[in-house]
């Protein structure tokens, strides 16, 4: 899974603290985190691992990598800033030249504590990801409201994907097997 994020503070800084939700208020981003998480999600226990992207554009180059290895994708912005909400556009560009179907992603307004600051309404957040056939939520690294709802959302999703895959492989076998033994 693969975690952009437009601004400063990434959802994902909460998700690899877990689970004493201890938030990072200033966040200095690298070219990439990779961590792994233990969720609970269906009542079946998954281990998410993100590679939090940071969403620096001079590690640009990097970016066609990681979204090949990816399943899935955590795209965040901050509520408190319009331009990150639009640098999102530039990063799905990016994930449709490289995956040739739409993998399962969510769009998350992240700091939604910071009412005052508020520049990006949730409307505008909801059709942003509308657009690009994702989901939407808007959440709170700092107070941890929805912050682990778009990893449970998606790993349900990665789950369903594989097992319409895996049904479409077993009925292709038996459609091609006509019964006949081969005995040497």
């Amino acid at each position: 899974m693969v975690a952009h994020d437009a601004r400063s503070l990434p959802l994902a800084v909460l998700l690899s603290r877990a689970p004493s939700y201890i938030v990072i208020e200033t966040y200095d981003p690298t070219i990439e985190d990779a961590f792994s998480r233990q969720l609970v999600v269906e009542d079946r226990m998954c281990a998410v691992e993100v590679i939090d992207t940071a969403g620096q554009e001079e590690f640009s180059t990097l970016r066609n990598q990681w979204i090949r290895g990816a399943e899935a994708f955590v795209v965040v912005y901050s509520v408190t800033s319009e331009s990150s909400l639009r640098s999102i556009e530039k990063f799905w560009q990016a994930v449709q030249d490289v995956k040739k179907n739409s993998p399962p992603c969510i769009v998350v307004g992240n700091q939604i504590d910071r009412k005052l600051q508020r520049e990006v309404t949730e409307a505008e957040g909801a059709a942003l990801a509308r657009r690009y056939g994702c989901e939407h939520v808007e959440a709170s690294a700092k107070t941890s409201q929805n912050v682990l709802y778009p990893f449970a959302h998606l790993v349900s999703d990665v789950r369903k994907r594989r097992a319409a895959q895996e049904a479409e492989i077993e009925e292709e076998e038996t459609a091609t097997d006509c019964g006949r033994c081969f005995i040497m």
